[in-house]
């Protein structure tokens, strides 16, 4: 869902996407400025609980957008590389992880459910995006599915910070549980796709991950 807004917002971060190159920034270099500031975010914020799970949330935000930034650059720079396009998915592997873990951190002894379900988002996100890699590896298409990366951060932070003003903490508890669920869907998606694939030319080339 998220993600059909990308086009929309390359168009926005071209300007700052301009003026940073002028600067001489690298691309690969705001890729992992954003990741490290994902991480600070949650890592610090999250744990002290309370408001400072809004303000973690706002922290990561910022940091986030860099990770639409630096595809808007690259692609203006002429500075896209397999680099790149292994460091922007690889740290998004990161900047899930300190989320999701810094939740299941914060709520491991007063709401160990939240903690689970944080734990669940982590774990079972985590299959997504190697379902679609898996599947690339083998020549086969297979991304979409009703949760994608960003429709299950963009979820997941607003609910983390509207407990973080206030709200009871089982709203964050049921959306994660939710988007744990919507990872689990769409991984199954994905696999189907590699299904009718395979019924149609059995015969790709590929072989069993060990």
């Amino acid at each position: 869902m998220f993600g059909n807004l990308r086009p929309l917002m390359g168009k926005l971060w071209a300007a700052p996407a301009r003026g940073l190159l002028a600067l001489g920034v690298h691309p690969n270099a705001v890729t992992i400025i954003g990741t490290v500031g994902v991480v600070f975010g949650a890592c610090f914020f999250f744990p002290q609980g309370g408001i400072m799970l809004f303000w973690g949330v706002m922290v990561i935000t910022v940091f986030v957008v860099t990770d639409m930034l630096d595809g808007t650059m690259a692609r203006l720079s002429g500075k896209s590389s397999r680099l790149g396009a292994y460091l922007d998915s690889t740290l998004d592997r990161v900047a899930d992880a300190a989320i999701f873990g810094a939740l299941v951190w914060t709520f491991r002894v007063d709401e160990p459910a939240t903690a689970l379900a944080a734990l669940l988002c982590l774990t079972l996100g985590s299959f997504v995006p190697y379902a679609r890699a898996r599947a690339e590896g083998l020549g086969i298409d297979a991304k979409g599915g009703i949760a994608e990366r960003s429709d299950r951060l963009v979820i997941g932070l607003v609910a983390t910070g509207f407990v973080g003003l206030g709200l009871p903490v089982w709203v964050l508890t049921v959306t994660l549980y939710l988007l744990a669920a919507a990872a689990a869907i769409t991984v199954v998606q994905r696999t189907m796709v590699v299904v009718k694939a395979n019924r149609e030319d059995p015969s790709l080339d590929g072989h069993a991950a060990s």
